[in-house]
């Protein structure tokens, strides 16, 4: 557990602890192939030279930019005005739009839920409750018109001092105030919520209390299935599920997907934090000496002992259920049409921190789907399923049972390998601690270390769209200068960049694809920091950590960045960044949506008619509060940096899920 007062909340405390790489032998480097493909010279030095720009651009692109700018014209595809970076207790969105609260953290939503009471709160009223810390937005249309539709909503994680009236910071203090309540409570506001949503004739969007879809996924009692090549077998066994076929919850859920057929995907995240031991050292971390699968819990940081809920509940008490690990790191994949259908935990697709799972159809009918795990030196990953779309509903709910995994080496010329996660293949042998593919898939990091896989900084959203996938790289502190590549090509990177794959005639399955960097993130202007944007960016426009991403329906990138408590380095907030990947604009950025101090922003989602843009908007108040002037101090319940959306003294700041409209009506930023 950490107790460093330099930490203004368990969420930047645990942040921290993350730093540090999980695996002590590093394959080759992104940084080792960029350092070979575009000269290490030019790479220290920041690679701002013409020449370098011209290599990670592509000429075509650097000449258009170039003649653009002497003929006074700006490229950009996106029709907005750039709103001013900065940071202050409330959001900010482009004139001409309007910017409104949707759902907060204890808004009803069911009919026969109980208004939200900060005072007092219970996990049954959390249950019907809209959750915490909102992050991946997702929708799906129930009519042509696009006035109704469901919306699916991830709940990453709770921060005590912020949700609990006279609590304080838990991990400083060995968990002393909590109780199995508070505990509970915790567990409800984790999962997800699925809700239906209408717009009325002036474009304005609410919840349908009265419907039938409507319902919360809690870590609390949610019960789902498990399938693939794990379930069923020993290592997914526990008291409660002998079968390793059911298990119940989920748990950082950060971002996410919906697919071709409708359903919604929660990607587990870091699920290593909510476990628990009581086998410490003197240094008082866990001591997993005595611990048959100490090699394995300690390359994925477990347990982490971020939250006490073992103390009450044993399946997160690693000695006392060893198996229930090994049962979260997954794809959830849910029916927002069915409340009655089981959610379905995909073990094919791999585990590890899954940042999201972004998907697409490839031309042979075949899914493809994205993955980063979030994590500084760890790995990108693709799942292929075996069977193809069909059309039928039920049918394509069993396309991620089945298929191939692999994970991405990146070449100093240019190109990735994806290389297959099966056992049996390579090192991937019962020799090597892989007896079976639920082996492979149960330790997929393990695997992927064993394939020399590139380590990246910190791979988060990964959204392919025809035959590009962008790959958002958040930072990576820890890369020492000896560690740089071409792929990662920045030591002690704080800022993060932008990968860009091609892939050859839009085939998503194909063994290899291409890859250039699109943007290196950070301020222009500090050629120490050794940031590359095109020319255009204005002094508002450029950013840092980009974390989630989308693609509208116009095919142009959007952007939106969590820095953590590391926004004081750049002098923002965090917020929505249209990035031009393409043309003459090809690697320009605006700002088009600010967060309050101390919130991270996540979605973003857009509508099929691109009228709706939902951005779900985290933890206000919480990161970087000491840094905030006007405050200066930690934020608690009772003392926030902002009291962001409802600024009123008896509510505390509340995450909630913002919906972006054009004044008027119309299509954003068109």
């Amino acid at each position: 557990m950490i107790r460093d007062d330099s930490f203004a909340n368990k969420a930047e405390a645990f942040e921290a602890a993350d730093d540090i790489p999980t695996h002590d032998r590093l394959s080759e480097t992104l940084g080792d192939v960029i350092n070979r493909r575009y000269g290490r010279r030019d790479v220290l030095r920041g690679a701002l030279g013409v020449g370098a720009a011209t290599a990670l651009f592509g000429s075509t692109a650097m000449l258009a930019a170039t003649e653009a700018r002497a003929a006074g014209a700006g490229a950009s595809r996106y029709a907005f005005d750039e709103i001013e970076a900065g940071v202050d207790e409330k959001h900010h969105v482009a004139p001409g739009y309007r910017a409104e609260i949707l759902l907060r953290w204890g808004d009803p939503i069911t009919a026969d839920a109980p208004a939200f009471d900060p005072m007092n709160q219970n996990a049954a009223a959390q249950k019907k409750q809209f959750g915490y810390n909102n992050d991946y937005v997702g929708f799906v249309p129930l009519d042509a018109e696009g006035r109704r539709g469901v919306l699916c909503v991830n709940h990453e994680y709770t921060n005590e001092e912020m949700m609990f009236p006279g609590l304080g910071r838990q991990d400083k203090a060995d968990f002393a105030g909590m109780t199995r309540e508070l505990a509970e409570i915790e567990m409800a506001a984790h999962g997800g919520t699925v809700v239906e949503i209408a717009r009325d004739a002036d474009g304005r969007w609410s919840v349908v209390l009265d419907s039938p879809l409507n319902r919360r996924i809690t870590a609390l009692d949610t019960e789902m299935a498990i399938d693939g090549p794990a379930a069923g077998t020993d290592r997914m066994r526990t008291k409660a599920d002998p079968t390793g076929t059911r298990v119940i919850g989920t748990l950082n859920n950060c971002a996410g997907g919906i697919t071709p057929w409708g359903t919604y995907l929660m990607a587990e995240e870091n699920f290593h934090g909510y476990f628990w031991t009581t086998n410490l050292g003197f240094d008082g971390k866990p001591d997993l000496s005595g611990n048959s699968d100490a090699a394995r819990h300690k390359r994925y940081g477990a347990p982490g002992m971020w939250y006490n809920w073992g103390q009450y509940d044993e399946r997160f008490d690693i000695d006392k259920e060893p198996n229930e690990i090994n049962r979260f790191g997954w794809i959830v994949e849910v029916d927002p049409m069915d409340p009655a259908a089981l959610p379905v935990k995909h073990t094919a697709m791999g585990r590890f921190r899954h940042e999201g799972a972004e998907m697409i159809q490839n031309p042979d009918g075949r899914v493809v789907v994205y993955s980063g795990d979030d994590a500084r030196f760890d790995y990108l990953y693709r799942f292929v399923s075996a069977g193809k779309v069909s059309g039928d509903k039920a049918a394509d709910m069993r396309l991620l049972s089945e298929g191939e995994l692999s994970v991405a080496r990146f070449n100093d010329d240019g190109t990735v390998d994806w290389l297959p996660l099966v056992q049996g293949q390579g090192p991937l042998t019962a020799e090597n601690g892989f007896a079976s593919q639920a082996d492979v898939v149960i330790d997929a990091r393990l695997a992927s270390d064993l394939l020399g896989a590139t380590p990246m900084d910190r791979p988060e959203d990964v959204q392919p769209a025809g035959d590009k996938v962008y790959v958002l790289l958040t930072n990576n502190t820890r890369r020492k200068a000896d560690q740089v590549d071409a792929a990662n090509p920045r030591a002690e990177n704080a800022f993060g960049h932008i990968v860009e794959l091609t892939v050859p005639g839009g085939d998503h399955a194909a063994p290899k694809a291409g890859w250039e960097i699109l943007v290196k993130c950070g301020d222009p202007a500090v050629a120490e920091v050794g940031a590359l944007w095109n020319p255009e960016t204005s002094a508002n426009g450029w950013f840092a950590s980009p974390d989630n991403c989308a693609i509208d329906a116009d095919g142009r990138l959007w952007v939106s960045t969590d820095q953590g408590s590391g926004w004081s380095k750049t002098g923002k907030a965090d917020g929505l960044y249209a990035l031009e990947a393409e043309g003459t604009g090809r690697g320009t950025s605006k700002l088009f949506f600010r967060c309050p101090i101390g919130a991270e922003l996540c979605g973003p989602y857009f509508t099929p008619d691109q009228q709706t843009l939902f951005l779900a908007v985290q933890h206000p108040a919480t990161d970087g509060a000491r840094d905030y002037a006007p405050f200066g101090r930690d934020s608690t319940f009772e003392d926030p940096a902002t009291r962001w959306p409802d600024f009123e003294a008896n509510m505390p700041p509340r995450p909630s899920v913002v919906v972006v409209t054009r004044e008027g009506g119309g299509r954003i930023a068109s």
